[in-house]
Parts: C-alpha cells; structure tokens; sequence
C-alpha cells in the first residue's frame, strides 16, 4: 500500500540492518533522530530493538519489546521513521488523554481497527516529535 511519495526502505534480506547501513538510508539529519529515538528507548525504557527480516512485508523492521511484550514496530521510509502502536478498544482510549499532538489523537480517533487492534502511526522526521513518541511509549509500556 505504497503511494508513490511513500517509499519503504530496507528491502534486501542479504543487506543487515546495521547503523552504517541505516545512516546511508536515512542520510545524516534522519539518522541522527534515529539514534536518539534508539538511544531513549533502550537507556530511558529499558526496551530492547530487534531488527529482523519479515517475509510478509519484504522488508527489515524493527520491533522493540519489554521483555516479550511488544510495545511498537518501527520501519524505515524514504523520508521519515515510521513507528506504529497497536491498542485495543480498551487500552486505546487513554491516548486521547495523552499530552501529545492534537493530530496525532484525530488520526488515531478515526484509526480503522485491524482485528481487534487499533493502529497509531506516526511518521517522524523532525526532532520536535521525539516527544510525543516518548509519552506514548510511556504509556503503552505502563498498560498491564
């Protein structure tokens, strides 16, 4: 489901997603930003980045977990970091009450469901979104 703007990356299982792959991709500014979402996530959450290949989606994404639970997916797009969160009906109306972007609620407001699962994406390229990434992935790594 590619328009012709967005372009996911990172499609060649023989290429391993390393930083130096990763920064030739993402080019200076994005990869930056990358290490610095990476860098929170791991030292401020405790979380843990796995890059792996997925055979479904022909791609390398990264999934980060807390122990086996796993709190959002992560790819990379020609112009942007995508991360994706996945709520439930239940565990989804606290976002709205996030002190988070107001677009990021409408979206998510109107998100269609898959399965029983409500997707929030947000597509990153600048600095200033680290923030509502971060509160987030707070709130997801508290819910039981």
């Amino acid at each position: 489901m590619e328009s012709d703007n967005e372009k996911l990356l990172l499609r060649e299982k023989e290429i391993v997603c390393t930083d130096e792959v990763l920064e030739n991709v993402l080019g200076n500014e994005l990869f930056i930003i990358y290490k610095e979402i990476i860098q929170i996530f791991t030292e401020e959450f405790s979380l843990e980045p796995q890059w792996r290949f997925y055979k479904d989606g022909n791609a390398w994404l990264c999934k980060v977990v807390d122990k086996k639970k796993t709190i959002l997916w992560l790819s990379i797009w020609e112009n942007y970091i995508k991360t994706g969160f996945y709520f439930t009906e239940k565990t989804g109306t606290g976002i709205l009450e996030l002190d988070i972007d107001n677009k990021i609620k409408e979206v998510f407001d109107v998100a269609k469901p898959i399965g029983k699962l409500i997707p929030l994406i947000i597509d990153i390229d600048q600095q200033k979104q680290i923030k509502d990434l971060k509160e987030i992935v707070r709130y997801k790594k508290g819910l039981k």
